[in-house]
């Protein structure tokens, strides 16, 4: 497998390294840019971390959608035992949003 990625990763890099320009003509186009001015400040920043049980929540409903639909649009051909594991699902997945809710009320842990 290995020696397949570095068959396969080999003509990529060499074409990209022969057509590459070779001589830098404008120092200000090599630059570092952040959507099109010169970047101020420090690179990293701190996270606001009470945003965070919004983003479970976002993940969780994310996920849930997309089983929920492609369980829905399929249910009337699905047979009925196929019911419990949806609702193991379900259980599941409201556990962890209520993970998240739980820790969006846990203000000692920003």
């Amino acid at each position: 497998m290995f020696g397949f990625a570095v068959v396969a990763m080999a003509p990529a890099l060499i074409i990209s390294r022969m057509i590459s320009p070779r001589k830098r003509s404008n120092p200000v186009k090599f630059l570092p840019m952040e959507c099109g001015q010169v970047p101020s400040g420090e690179g990293r920043t701190h996270f606001m971390m009470q945003y965070y049980p919004y983003i479970l929540m976002f993940v969780i409903f994310d996920v849930m959608a997309i089983f929920l639909y492609a369980w829905g649009s399929a249910l009337l051909e699905l047979p009925k035992s196929a019911t419990l594991p949806m609702i193991g699902f379900l259980a599941i997945m409201f556990g962890a949003m209520a993970f998240a809710l739980y820790q969006s009320g846990r203000r000692n842990i920003w």
